[in-house]
């Protein structure tokens, strides 16, 4: 079995090279493979006599470079974000968008873009382009706040009154979010519904960065907790008699997930069924230790998203396709495929 996860882990980690470096080179303007290679080496700092197209370097330099690098990072962090959550939620069906991250992200999102002149005129002026994502993230954080909040009763947090807020605050959101997108004009009903679709068009160096520790935080450090969400399959009960702070795992793990996702949803918009799909294809092929699933499942969600934004850049090229709309043609039939499964077990 640990040859079989090792073997994952490599199998992963060059598939996840091999799609970058064709991800990189296809395109509206198609860069050979060679001239991908010879622009990474010189970006490495390496010295090299190959001559390349001075619009190949542009290229990669300013769009597919940190295009590629921020779906790889945004995948990464739904993925392990997703097996994170279903590990305390002890649900394979679970990921962050249940518990109202993803909703609580997309309203502030659309309120920015409706009102942002009206009512953010000063913000907007100081934090110019990262306004959209900045207050994105606001709104997640303030979703799993309150979500976390209602779900504790002295000073415990409890699972099934998490899920429960969760519902109900994406419900909250989503009537908000239809109530706002009423009083939008052509091209604001326009940005609202490719932001809600999802893309990784707005990609610059600039959203790599701001993104980066965001999402290297949760996927350095939930792996780490994968011994104690095996705890929890157990039960919450059993946790805490085998010595688990289970608030303080509970707390750290929803914190985590609200840094990965927040920052993912705020530059690229929701993209659902990755924290879904991932984790549950992981366990399919090494078993259901969270110590693997969690690194794993971070591989492969960079993986999916890396081969998502390529198929939707160039399955009607020159037009881009939404990437919300690939992963969920992938995830929907996956969901349903669990569901129908696993439906014995969901009867109450």
């Amino acid at each position: 079995m640990v040859i079989r996860k090792a073997s994952l882990y490599i199998a992963l980690t060059l598939a996840l090279l091999l799609a970058a470096a064709f991800s990189l080179g296809l395109g509206a303007v198609k860069i050979p493979v060679t001239d991908v290679m010879v622009i990474l080496v010189k970006k490495l700092g390496f010295f090299s006599e190959y001559t390349i197209s001075i619009q190949h370097e542009g290229v990669m330099n300013i769009v597919r470079l940190p295009r590629v690098l921020l779906g790889i990072l945004v995948g990464a962090a739904l993925g392990i974000s997703g097996a994170a959550v279903q590990g305390i939620f002890r649900n394979p069906l679970a990921e962050p968008g249940l518990i109202g991250i993803s909703a609580g992200a997309s309203l502030m999102a659309v309120i920015v873009i409706v009102l942002e002149m009206a009512l953010f005129a000063g913000l907007s002026n100081l934090l110019g382009y990262y306004l959209l994502a900045f207050g994105a993230f606001v709104g997640a954080g303030i979703a799993a706040m309150v979500v976390y909040q209602i779900s504790r009763t002295d000073g415990k947090s409890n699972v099934a009154t998490m899920l429960l807020a969760g519902i109900a605050i994406n419900a909250l959101a989503g009537a908000l979010t239809g109530l706002i997108t009423y009083m939008a004009d052509d091209q604001q009903l326009r940005n609202i519904t490719f932001w809600m679709l999802g893309s990784l068009a707005g990609a610059t160096w600039e959203t790599v960065i701001a993104i980066l520790p965001f999402v290297l935080l949760p996927v350095f450090i939930l792996p780490y907790m994968g011994k104690a969400l095996n705890a929890f399959a157990l039960g919450e009960t059993q946790a805490n008699q085998i010595g688990l702070r289970v608030n303080r795992i509970k707390r750290n793990v929803v914190i985590l997930s609200t840094l990965a996702v927040g920052a993912s949803v705020a530059v690229s918009g929701i993209i659902g069924f990755v924290g879904l799909l991932v984790p549950h294809t992981i366990r399919l092929l090494i078993g259901v230790d969270n110590k693997y699933v969690l690194p794993a499942s971070a591989l492969m969600g960079a993986l999916m998203l890396t081969l998502a934004d390529m198929l939707c850049r160039t399955i009607i090229a020159p037009i881009e396709l939404p990437i919300g709309v690939i992963t969920a043609l992938l995830g929907t039939p996956l969901f349903l495929y669990i569901l129908i499964k696993d439906k014995k077990k969901l009867i109450l």
